[in-house]
């Protein structure tokens, strides 16, 4: 269970202070290195793209049935959607279709952890890997879902180019997913009430696409966004951090690596990376968590670094902070339930709080959870059924419930 949930945190974290070394003068400066394409065309985006609009339909294909979903139609959907700096990409989500399923009824998209960099490390890959390093944990807890009769999409939202930790990015891909969903008729979903569910790195994904809702994809009703163990502040999390040796250190160079693909102007990492730095990147640019994990393990930024001289450069600031959500102004339209631990060994809980306090004056309605456990991993156990519960409400009708 760690590549799905500390290492994550954890890197989120570190990578911060990857992000505040600078180059040394006179090294020429480092290109972004991107992950090799995925080999499957379908993943391409066609030469037209432009012409789409966000959340329209690119490619649809059916898929083979899945031995941990029993009884499930695998559907593939490509679709137009934004990056960072407001182009054009292509995206891929992934929709589970029980057999009870009837039209109209309840569609959850679900934002799973995806802790990599390559191609190969996407959900819709994931699900039919035979690497049982990569395999879906939550195939239990979906297919209690999905016995409910309710569909699942599970969009890869890291983007075409895997940018692990640009979590704006998540947002968009998550709820452009849906609109592509809703307009595939063979799926039955395009009256069903939404709903949205992910916790750590997943639940950035989420709360950004709860926040965003309103004016990304305005059309969208969505019932409720539960989202717990959420890192919504970066830049605190920056402030609070050394430069200590850890163990999960490749997943922290990663993150560097991913917001750079996103922001390769803004926070060109690869330029002030030492020789070292340039070749653990290089190693561990198509990993996937065990890879990368490996690569990195036991380094810190000064292994890697040319220097540490960027930690006040507005550029690379703004980045972290355009992808918290403490900081952004848009509040949810949508309940939500936010769930963590009283004190998160991981994550700053008071952004957390702050955020929610927020939500509130503005008028948003928000249950949260806490529990006792300060473990990140054990809250997100302890959290989930009633979180699930909560969105299963949701999707009754029944009025939500606010703490605020």
């Amino acid at each position: 269970m760690l590549r799905h949930i500390s290492p994550a945190l954890a890197a989120l974290a570190l990578v911060l202070s990857a992000a505040q070394v600078a180059v040394t003068p006179g090294i020429a400066a480092a290109q972004p290195i991107y992950p090799l394409p995925d080999p499957d065309p379908f993943y391409a985006a066609p030469a037209d793209l432009d012409r789409a609009k966000p959340g329209d339909v690119l490619g649809v294909r059916s898929m083979p049935a899945l031995l941990a979903f029993p009884g499930t139609t695998v559907t593939m959907i490509k679709f137009r959607s934004t990056n960072s700096a407001g182009d054009p990409i292509a995206a891929t989500t992934t929709v589970l279709t029980p057999h009870n399923h009837v039209p109209g009824g309840p569609l959850l998209s679900y934002q799973h952890i995806i802790n990599g960099l390559g191609t190969r490390c996407a959900v819709s890959r994931v699900l039919y890997t035979d690497d049982p390093n990569l395999a879906v944990r939550e195939a239990p807890a979906l297919n209690a879902v999905l016995l409910r009769g309710w569909s699942v999409a599970l969009p890869d939202h890291l983007g075409p180019t895997s940018a692990y930790g640009a979590a704006k990015l998540g947002g968009m891909i998550t709820l452009d997913g849906i609109r592509a969903a809703r307009q595939v008729a063979e799926l039955g979903v395009a009256t069903s009430p939404i709903a949205l569910f992910g916790y750590s790195g997943g639940g950035m994904a989420t709360g950004w696409a709860a926040a965003l809702a309103p004016t990304y994809a305005p059309e969208l009703d969505i019932a409720g966004a539960a989202e717990g163990g959420v890192p919504m502040n970066l830049v605190k999390m920056t402030e609070g951090l050394g430069y200590s040796r850890h163990p999960a250190f490749g997943l922290a160079l990663a993150a560097a690596i991913g917001l750079e693909r996103e922001y390769p102007t803004r926070l060109p990492i690869s330029d002030h990376l030492n020789a070292f730095g340039l070749a653990t990147r290089d190693r561990i640019a198509n990993g996937c968590t065990n890879e990368i994990l490996a690569a990195g393990a036991g380094h810190s930024v000064l292994d890697v670094a040319s220097s540490t001289s960027l930690a006040d450069d507005p550029s690379a600031r703004s980045v972290l902070e355009e992808n918290s959500l403490e900081l952004y102004d848009g509040v949810p339209k949508t309940p939500i339930y936010q769930w963590r631990s009283h004190e998160d060994a991981l994550i700053p809980v008071a952004s957390i709080d702050n955020t929610v306090r927020r939500y509130c004056a503005a008028g948003a309605s928000v249950r949260s959870a806490l529990f006792p456990s300060p473990d990140h991993l054990t809250t997100a156990v302890l959290g989930a059924p009633a979180a699930m519960a909560w969105i299963e409400e949701r999707f009754r009708g029944t009025p939500a419930p606010s703490d605020c």
